[in-house]
C-alpha cells in the first residue's frame, strides 16, 4: 500500500465550502476531498436556520449588504461583503440545480402542477426571517436545511468519476516549496512558496500519506470544540487554522468567537434551537418572573443581533442563577410548529419537552468563529496555491459577529470563486514550469530570466487588508509548536484527555460572552502552565517529516499541543483588543473604540510575499506586552 497519492486538487475537508468547490471545478481535473471523520460530521450538516440572500422582490442586495455591516459592528470588509452578498441569487439556485430540495412557498405550491423532479427556482421558495435581517431573506428546507444542502451535495459528490472523497482522513501539515525550483531564484530578496500538498493521517488504516497536489483548497471549519458548550462537531478545533499559521498565512480576528444564544440548555446537549423560531416569532422570558426581557434591550427585541440577544440571555443567566431562559413559541398554533420546525419538534419531544405547549430551556451556545485565514472573496490566502473558504477563512464579511444565515451563503460562493480562479492558477503555474525546463533556469540580468521573474511575480493575488493592528506573541509561546519527532519517546503521564477537557471549561469561562483584564490575564497563565508541562512531558516538537505518525497516543499530544497554542493566539487577541465590538465584549472596556481595527497575526514563517512590504506600511504598529503575564 502506497503512502503517497497524487491528485491535481486537494480539498481538506467535506462541509459545503469543501463539497461546491468540488462539485464547481472542471470535470478535467481530478479532485481529492478530504473528510476528518464520517461525511456527515461537519458543521453544515447541523446547520438549521437556512442560507442568506436577497431573493424576495422587495429585498435588494443593497440592503442585504447594511444589514450585515450593521451586524458586523464595523469590522466588515465592504469590498469583499458586496461581492459575496451580490452573488447571493446565483448562489442559492446553483443549490437548487443540484438538488437541495428547498421549503417552497405557499403560494408556489398551490399553483404548482409541474412533477416533483423539475429544478425549482429561487422565486419559488419560502422565506423566512432570523436576527439582524430587515426582511424574510432566508431560504430553507424545513429546519434542517444543513442536513438537506449535503446530503443533496455529497450525492453528486460520490458520483462524479473525478472527485474522490477519502472520509476518516486528517490533515497534520500543509507542504510548500519554492515556485521556482531553484534556490537562487529570488524575488525581492525573498522565495515565493506555492502550497503544493498535505501530510495527512489515515485514521481507517492508520498510518501518514503525503498527498501531492498542484493546488489545495482549506475547507475545514472553525474552532467551537475549543469551548465547554459548542454546536459543532468534535472535529472543529481550529486545526485548518494553525496548519495555515505554520505555513505562512496570515489570521484575522480569532477574538471575535459567535455564541448563539439558543443552543438546548439541556444537561450537556449541543443542540441548537434555529433563529427561525424567533424570526416566526418566538419569544425570551425569565423563567422566574415571565418578564419578556428582550423588550428592554433592544428594539428589534429577540430579532437584534446575536451578540446582543446572547449577551442580554448571559445577563439574565448570571441573575437567576438557573443556567437558562425560557425560549416560547407554544402560542402559535401547533400545526404551524409542527410543520415548520419537524426536526425540533421532534427532537425535543423526545427529551420531554413539547415545544406546542411548554418552553424551551436556552442558553447561549459557542457557535461560529468569525476570523479566521486571511483570504479575498475568491478564496486566495497569502501562499500561492493555496485557497481557504467556509468557517476556516476570514473574508471579511462577518465582521465582528456574523449575521445569521450568511455563513451557508459565504461557503458557496467563495467556493464557486475558487472553482472559477484555480483553473487560471494551474495554467500559469503549468506555464511557469515548462519555461523553467525550458531555459533550465537562466542566469540574472537576462531576458529569459526577467520573463520567468514576470511570470513568478504575476501568478497570485495576494489579499490586502486596511485598518489593522498586530497582535503580539510571546516568544515563549513560539516553542509549543505541534510538528512531531517520533525519535523520542512518548510519555503517556501527559494528561491528554484531561487537560483537554480542562481547556474548554478555562475558555467557555474567560473567553466567553464577557470577558476582563482579569479573566484573560488567567487563562494565559493556565495555558502556558499546560504547555509547560506537556513540554516537560513529551519530546514531539521537531521535524514532523522526520518520522510519521503512526499511534492514537502520538496523535493525540500533537492536536493538544497544536490546540493549546491556537487557545493562546484567541485570548491574546482578546486581551489585546481594548475595546467591546460586536462579539467581543471587555468589562474593564465597554465602549467602542475610536476606530475599528482587524486584529492580525503574522504567520509563523517568515512570510515571502513580495507584496507584504506595502501591506505591513498601512498597518497599525503592535500593542506592546510582556512576555510574561
Amino acid at each position: 500500500m502506497s503512502n503517497m497519492i497524487k491528485t491535481d486538487v486537494l480539498i481538506i475537508g467535506a462541509g459545503l465550502a469543501g463539497l461546491s468547490t468540488a462539485l464547481s471545478l472542471p470535470k478535467s481535473l481530478n479532485i481529492t476531498v478530504l473528510s476528518k471523520a464520517a461525511l456527515e460530521v461537519c458543521s453544515s450538516h447541523y446547520a438549521q436556520g437556512g442560507i442568506a440572500a436577497s431573493l424576495d422582490k422587495a429585498d435588494s442586495v443593497t440592503e442585504h449588504v447594511a444589514d450585515t455591516l450593521i451586524a458586523g459592528a464595523g469590522l466588515c470588509a465592504t469590498d469583499n461583503t458586496a461581492r459575496i452578498l451580490g452573488a447571493g441569487q446565483q448562489a442559492v439556485q446553483w443549490l437548487c440545480e443540484q438538488g437541495v430540495p428547498f421549503t417552497q412557498s405557499t403560494l408556489t405550491k398551490e399553483n404548482d402542477n409541474t412533477p416533483d423532479f423539475v429544478v425549482l427556482k429561487t422565486s419559488d421558495l419560502h422565506l423566512t426571517k432570523e436576527g439582524g435581517h430587515g426582511c424574510r431573506r432566508v431560504a430553507h428546507a424545513d429546519d434542517a436545511t444543513g442536513r438537506h444542502v449535503m446530503d443533496a451535495l455529497i450525492t453528486k459528490a460520490q458520483a462524479a468519476t473525478h472527485i474522490t472523497i477519502l472520509p476518516y482522513h486528517e490533515a497534520l501539515e500543509l507542504l510548500t516549496s519554492p515556485i521556482i525550483s531553484s534556490s537562487s531564484f529570488s524575488m525581492n530578496d525573498s522565495e515565493i512558496r506555492h502550497c503544493r500538498g498535505a501530510l495527512v493521517f489515515d485514521h481507517i488504516n492508520e498510518r501518514q500519506l503525503t498527498i501531492h497536489s498542484s493546488a489545495v483548497v482549506l475547507a475545514s471549519g472553525g474552532l467551537g470544540q475549543l469551548f465547554k458548550r459548542a454546536s459543532a462537531p468534535n472535529v472543529c478545533v481550529g486545526d485548518g487554522v494553525m496548519m495555515a499559521w505554520q505555513a505562512g498565512c496570515r489570521l484575522a480576528n480569532l477574538e471575535f468567537i459567535q455564541f448563539h444564544p439558543t443552543g438546548l440548555a439541556l444537561d450537556d446537549s449541543s443542540f441548537l434551537i434555529s433563529e427561525a423560531l424567533r424570526g416566526e416569532g418566538g419569544r425570551l422570558y425569565c423563567p422566574q418572573t415571565g418578564v419578556r426581557f428582550m423588550l428592554d434591550v433592544d428594539e428589534r427585541a429577540e430579532l437584534a443581533p446575536r451578540d446582543i440577544v446572547a449577551r442580554a440571555i448571559a445577563n439574565q443567566i448570571s441573575s437567576n442563577g438557573l443556567g437558562y431562559v425560557h425560549l416560547d413559541i407554544s402560542h402559535l398554533p401547533a400545526a404551524f410548529i409542527q410543520a415548520h420546525f419537524p426536526q425540533i419538534y421532534q427532537t425535543l419531544l423526545a427529551l420531554g419537552i413539547d415545544m406546542t405547549t411548554d418552553p424551551i430551556p436556552v442558553a447561549p451556545t459557542a457557535h461560529y468563529s468569525c476570523g479566521g485565514v486571511v483570504t479575498d472573496a475568491n478564496g486566495l490566502t497569502d501562499i500561492a496555491g493555496l485557497y481557504a473558504a467556509g468557517e476556516v477563512a476570514y473574508t471579511g464579511l462577518h465582521g465582528a459577529n456574523r449575521l445569521a444565515s450568511n455563513s451557508l451563503l459565504e461557503c458557496v460562493v467563495v467556493g464557486r470563486n475558487i472553482a472559477a480562479n484555480l483553473p487560471r492558477y494551474l495554467t500559469k503555474l503549468d506555464r511557469l514550469k515548462n519555461l523553467e525546463a525550458l531555459e533550465k533556469m537562466p542566469q540574472p540580468h537576462t531576458t529569459a530570466y526577467y520573463e520567468l521573474h514576470q511570470l513568478a511575480a504575476g501568478i497570485w493575488q495576494y489579499p490586502t487588508l486596511e485598518n489593522t493592528q498586530f497582535v503580539i506573541l510571546p516568544s515563549s509561546k513560539q516553542s509549543s509548536l505541534p510538528t512531531y519527532n517520533a525519535d523520542k519517546a512518548f510519555h503517556s503521564d501527559v494528561a491528554i484527555a484531561e487537560i483537554t477537557i480542562a481547556l474548554k471549561a478555562l475558555l467557555t469561562a474567560n473567553m466567553g460572552i464577557t470577558r476582563s483584564d482579569e479573566k484573560l490575564e488567567q487563562a494565559l497563565r493556565q495555558i502556558e502552565q499546560w504547555q509547560e508541562s506537556i513540554e516537560h512531558n513529551k519530546t514531539m516538537l521537531s521535524d514532523m517529516s522526520s518520522k510519521a505518525l503512526t499511534t492514537d497516543s502520538e496523535l493525540d499530544i500533537f492536536q493538544l499541543v497544536r490546540q493549546l497554542a491556537l487557545a493562546t493566539m484567541i485570548v491574546q487577541s482578546a486581551y489585546q483588543r481594548f475595546e467591546s465590538r460586536g462579539g467581543h465584549y471587555r468589562e474593564d472596556y465597554p465602549n467602542l473604540a475610536e476606530t475599528p481595527l482587524t486584529s492580525i497575526i503574522l504567520p509563523l514563517r517568515k512570510t515571502t510575499l513580495s507584496s507584504f512590504s506595502h501591506i505591513i506600511e498601512n498597518e497599525r504598529c503592535p500593542i506592546p506586552v510582556t512576555d510574561h503575564i
